[in-house]
C-alpha cells in the first residue's frame, strides 16, 4: 500500500476522472464551459456532452436532467442546495468576469470575498473564478491546487 493508499482496482494514475453537471440541455451547456475554459467539445448528445482540455484526463461532462432546479445563491434552510461548484483561477479576474458574462453567466449578488468572484452559469449552477496569478497562460504548469 502506498502512503496515500492504493487506488480503487483496476484505477492506474491515468485513468480519466470527470465531474458531470445536470442540466435541461446539455449541449448548450456544454458549449458554455467551452467557450469559457477554451476546452473541446467531445461529445454532444441531446441526452450527454462532455469538455475536454485536449491534454490529460480530466473531463467535465453535462447530463439531460428535465427537472434540474438550480441551487440558492447563498445557500438558503428549504431550498435547492448547491452540491458541489467549479473554481476556476485566473490572473486577471476583472477580464474573467467581463468574459464570463459575455459566454452567458451572470455575477451572483452575494460575494464573500474580495479576490474571488462568484457567478452563476446560464442555468445558475455556482462558480467561481479567483485571482491566481499562476493561471496566467504564459506561467509555468501549477504543481496542485490550493
Amino acid at each position: 500500500m502506498t502512503e496515500h493508499g492504493d487506488p480503487i482496482r483496476g484505477r492506474g494514475p491515468h485513468g480519466w476522472w470527470g465531474m458531470v453537471l445536470d442540466a435541461p440541455d446539455p449541449r448548450s451547456l456544454a458549449r458554455f464551459y467551452s467557450r469559457i475554459l477554451g476546452w473541446q467539445v467531445r461529445t454532444d448528445r441531446e441526452d450527454w456532452a462532455t469538455i475536454h482540455p485536449g491534454h490529460g484526463t480530466s473531463y467535465l461532462a453535462f447530463h439531460v436532467n428535465p427537472d434540474y432546479t438550480p441551487p440558492t445563491w447563498p445557500p438558503a434552510a428549504g431550498h435547492q442546495q448547491m452540491m458541489a461548484h467549479l473554481d476556476l483561477g485566473t490572473a486577471d479576474l476583472d477580464g474573467a468576469v467581463a468574459d464570463a458574462i459575455a459566454a452567458g453567466a451572470s455575477l451572483a449578488a452575494v460575494q464573500p470575498q474580495d479576490d474571488v468572484r462568484v457567478m452563476l452559469d446560464p442555468i445558475g449552477h455556482p462558480f467561481c473564478l479567483f485571482h491566481d496569478p499562476d493561471s496566467a497562460p504564459d506561467a509555468a504548469p501549477a504543481s496542485g491546487a490550493g
